[in-house]
């Protein structure tokens, strides 16, 4: 079998979930800004959802996704603090085949020089599930703008060395890490 051409860069298939009780399709800021970042990063935004902090609704909807074929990375953003009602975290959880503890912990490092203690809040989580990328931040707009710059969309792609995450979701055209 060929080796991949490493200079292509692969685009994704990505699905947008904002859990919230109080945003709607009309203020969902947050994920409006999570969908331009992936297509001015050149992936593609399969599926977008909103849905509010019920843990059966949201496994519902990430089961749907990870089980497709057309999904390969999940961005969920939104109840992942310590705030009553919020199950983002607890609703994810179960459904990781493997975590990536990695993502949080360097999340919370990064937010720590912006927001001091506040970052311990953070329930930022990351993990495989399927061979689908997941992955939990905050719902806060500078939350998501940390996430996605400094940490997931260098890793969704090819280029990032010495290894990223493309080689290892599903439908992947290439062998990153370990080639």
């Amino acid at each position: 079998m060929p080796k991949p051409d490493l200079s292509q860069f692969y685009a994704l298939n990505s699905a947008v979930l904002t859990v919230s009780d109080n945003r709607t399709s009309n203020n969902d800021s947050s994920g409006d800004m999570l969908c331009t970042l992936l297509h001015a990063a050149g992936h593609h935004v399969a599926e977008r959802a909103l849905l509010p902090n019920n843990i059966y609704q949201l496994r519902a909807t990430l089961s749907q996704w990870i089980a497709s074929d057309n999904v390969q990375v999940v961005l969920i953003n939104g109840g992942t603090g310590y705030a009553v009602g919020n199950c983002t975290i607890n609703a994810v959880l179960p459904l990781f085949d493997t975590t990536i503890p990695g993502f949080g912990e360097v999340f919370r490092h990064l937010s720590f020089n912006q927001l001091g203690s506040a970052a311990l809040q953070s329930g930022a989580i990351a993990g495989m599930a399927n061979r689908t990328l997941l992955f939990a931040m905050p719902g806060s707009g500078g939350a998501c703008t940390l996430a996605m710059q400094q940490l997931i969309l260098p890793q969704l792609d090819g280029h990032t060395g010495p290894c990223n995450f493309v080689a290892h979701v599903k439908n992947s055209p290439t062998t990153q890490c370990g080639a």
